[in-house]
Parts: C-alpha cells; structure tokens; sequence
C-alpha cells in the first residue's frame, strides 16, 4: 500500500485485483472497504417562478427576467461489499450565492425518513456563487412590499428541491466507474491590487503609478471527477474551478454564470441527460475580471467572436476535455469510497476596539437612510461581535474529507483565500484533491498578507474567521485527508 500514499501512484486498478480489500482508518473500529462503485445522478430547476431579489451585492436588486436557469446538481456514490453498504455520499451543487444557514439541515430533515438507508449527515451542498442568483433572506435588503417571489417564499421551495434531487440521485443509483483528470485554464484572476504603501484594494486600479502588483496567487487547475454506468457511458462528471461564477455579477437578471455554458457545450457533445456539478476550489481572492491587459484581452475575445461568459466557458471546456481523455483510460469500478465528517472548532477573528469604533460611525451614517440597509448591517453584526465575543469565542464549521480511489475532496464553508487551497493540495497525500468552497453559509477566510493590506474581504466586517483560524483550517483538512490514507 506504500506505493498508493505517493501522488505519483499508479491507478488503483492496476495495483490491486478485482476484489474488496479491507483497509483499517487509524482509530477506526471497522475496515472500510474497496467495494463496487454504485452512482446516481439528477438534476432540478430550482429558478424562481417570478420577479426576485438578486443575492450578493451591497444593493437591492430585482430580477427583471431570467438569462440562463439556475440549477442544483447532484451525484449520489456509494461503496458496496455485496449488499452490505460499507460508504456513501451524496453531492449537491447549487446556482446559489451561498447555502445560507438552516438550507442542508432543512434538507437533511426532509430526507431521514424519505432515505432510510442513507446517512444524512453525509450530504453535501455547495454553492458555485453566481452573484445573479435567487435570495433566501427577506432581511438582507429593503424589498418592496409586493410584487415578487419573497425570499422566505423561494427559501420553502429551494428546500423541497434539494431533497428531491438527492432523493433521485440516490435511488437511481447503479453500478458504475469513476475515473479522475486535470487540466488548465486560465479562469481566476487574484483582484487585489496592491499598492506603494502596503495598502491593497480588491478591483483597484492597475494603470496608476502608485501600483505595485497583485497581492496573491492564481490556481488555473481544472480538477475533473467522470462517472460512467456500467456500459460505460458517461453520466455525470464534476468540475473543480478555483473562481466564483461572477462574471455578469452585476446584472439585474437570474443567471448561472459561465457554468449554463459550459453546461450546454458538454451536453451537446455528451447528451442532455449528463449531469455536471460546479465545484468551486478556493477562491475567495479570484475572480473572472481582468485587472490587466484589458483593451488586448476584449480584443482577442471578439476576434473569437464570442461574448464573455463564452470565453470563460471554452476554456474550461478545452480543460475538461484535457482531462477527460486521461480519466476515461482508467475507469475504476471498485474504487475505495471513504467519507468522514466532523465538527471543528476555527478561533474567531477578534474584532479590536479601533474596530468597533469605525463600524459603529459606519452604522450611524447608514442608518439615515433606508437604501443602506444592507451596508448597515454589515457594520451592526461588528458591532454585536464585540459585545458577545471572548477570547476563548470560535466558529463551528462541518468538514467532510472523502476519499475517492486516489482521489481526496475536502469541503469549506468560506470563500477561502486561495493560498489556503494551494496549501492544502500541496501537502495532501492523495494523487490529486478536489478543495470545495462555500458547502455553507460562507464569509471571506482571507490571508495574513490580505488582512495587512485591507479593503473589502480583509476587514473585520468581512471576516468572521481569521488567518489564525484558516491555518487551522488547513491543518485539519490536511490531517483528515491523511487518515484516509494511513495505513494500519
């Protein structure tokens, strides 16, 4: 088993005979075993049925009509020892801004009695942050009284449709492959610029001369899961993207962003039927908008004769298909699935008293005026922060590590700087790793260097956790990540 710990293992097929192996987790009770695939797939429409509140800018927004739908996709894995159900998971991803809180344990109470035979705890929901998607919170803006679909209205229905597309994932499910690609594409830019005097702004200007450079990595790896039945013809396939679906961030219009054409260009090669689920990698400090080389960039776009979200979607397809011609040479049927989900503790970021007494100015001027709701609250959760926090005060966050063949995928609640994911990767021991962000509620989890420089996703308003508390993010993501791999 030596030789499955390196990255640069060879496949699993050709290491281990067609049969189950028994592979004991450190502290384990139980051998997890190398059992035959089974995979299910579905899909649902989850566009509200009307005019809606917009989620994810500082400002009220109501849709005026829907560009592309907005789904949830969802694959269902589960390991079998003959009938015996030895792991499991089903994975869900949303045209959403975030899964807000309350959203998967309202789904998870909706499926314990409908999936008896299927641990609840080990559903996944993730978002892939289009900043054209439906609001579930009727208190996050000023909304007119009548004359939309009223977030609370839409949060009723979202709900019913989760459960229903993992309840249809994980009935479908039969025996099947998995295999596992990578390719590149240049999608993320880090948008923060940083300036003469240390300060940093994210989308600050590049052409002045106080500019200085751009404050953080990039990660241009397209991290793709295929699955086939057992005719081997695929049916799902899952993407993982280090950049947020913002591109048309700003329009008062339903949109899933570049991942509808994605979608569309690899169901037209594929079939209507395939299921495609967006993962979104660490990105809290990407994006899809250039902060350079603009004028050369557009130009070469409409010489290609497509629009923006188009470009986007061609090169991650380009990348799927790069990875996609080395995955289906190995198809895995008895791949180990092993899923393990806990609760850890991340050390708040401590709000400071120069702090609370900026944010309490920020709420006394906002409060004059009913169209900075959004931004006065903003400012007011600070202020409630001081008063309740101690330094002994954390924030809970589920992760779940699964393994996956040679595969790991590790999931966070945040819109998690990208060094943290490129920490991660780095030191997990699997061949390859799949980070997901925003499986939660989400807030910006920057880096130290990103909180030195400040602006907007660095500042306390920002942050509910800290670069303290990202650290030990990783740490234990990396530890969790290297059980399923210890062996015994």
């Amino acid at each position: 088993m030596d030789c499955l710990r390196a990255r640069g293992s060879k496949r699993w097929g050709s290491l281990l005979p067609m049969v189950a192996m028994a592979i004991v987790l450190a502290g384990s009770t139980s051998p997890v075993i190398a059992a035959d695939l089974h995979v299910g797939k579905a899909r649902r429409n989850i566009t509200p049925d009307g005019p809606i509140p917009l989620s994810g800018q500082m400002h009220t927004r109501i849709s005026k009509a829907v560009e592309s739908p907005v789904y949830a996709e969802a694959i269902a894995l589960e390991s079998r020892d003959g009938q015996t159900s030895v792991d499991q998971a089903i994975m869900i991803a949303c045209d959403l801004v975030a899964i807000r809180e309350g959203i998967i344990d309202d789904v998870r109470s909706k499926l314990k009695d409908r999936l008896p035979g299927f641990d609840v705890s080990k559903l996944v929901i993730s978002a892939t942050h289009t900043h054209t998607a439906p609001e579930v919170r009727d208190e996050a803006y000023d909304l007119p009284p009548d004359g939309i679909v009223r977030p609370s209205q839409y949060r009723v229905s979202l709900v019913d449709r989760l459960a229903e597309v993992a309840a249809e994932a994980w009935d479908g499910r039969k025996p099947g492959f998995v295999g596992w690609g990578l390719g590149h594409a240049v999608v993320a830019h880090n948008r923060r610029a940083l300036y003469k005097f240390g300060e940093a702004k994210m989308y600050g200007a590049t052409n002045t001369p106080n500019f200085r450079g751009i404050e953080g990595y990039e990660d241009h790896g397209v991290e793709v899961l295929c699955f086939w039945n057992s005719d081997r013809q695929l049916i799902a396939t899952a993407i993982n993207v280090a950049c947020p679906a913002q591109e048309v961030e700003s329009r008062s219009a339903v949109n899933a962003d570049f991942w509808h054409q994605v979608r569309t260009a690899l169901r037209k090669e594929h079939g209507d039927d395939l299921c495609i689920l967006g993962w979104i990698g660490a990105a809290g400090d990407q994006s899809p908008h250039l902060m350079f080389r603009k004028a050369a960039e557009e130009r070469m776009r409409k010489l290609r004769g497509l629009d923006p979200l188009e470009e986007i979607a061609r090169r991650v397809v380009d990348a799927w298909q790069e990875a996609y011609d080395g995955a289906k040479q190995e198809m895995h049927g008895d791949a180990p699935l092993m899923h393990r989900v806990s609760m850890i503790d991340l050390p708040v970021r401590q709000v400071t008293e120069a702090e609370r007494a900026a944010a309490q100015k920020e709420v006394e001027a906002l409060s004059k005026d009913p169209k900075n709701l959004t931004r006065m609250r903003w400012n007011k959760a600070v202020l409630d922060r001081y008063e309740s926090q101690t330094p002994e005060t954390t924030y809970p966050m589920e992760l779940h590590v699964l393994r996956l063949g040679d595969v790991a995928i590790a999931t966070n609640s945040f819109e998690l700087f990208t060094d943290y994911g490129i920490q991660m990767k780095s030191r997990s021991p699997a061949l390859q790793t799949f980070v997901i962000q925003l499986a939660g509620p989400g807030s910006y989890l920057p880096s130290q260097r990103a909180v030195l420089g400040g602006s907007y996703s660095a500042v306390i308003q920002s942050n509910k956790v800290g670069p303290e508390g990202g650290q030990t993010l990783v740490d234990e993501t990396v530890s969790g990540i290297e059980k399923l791999w210890e062996k015994k």
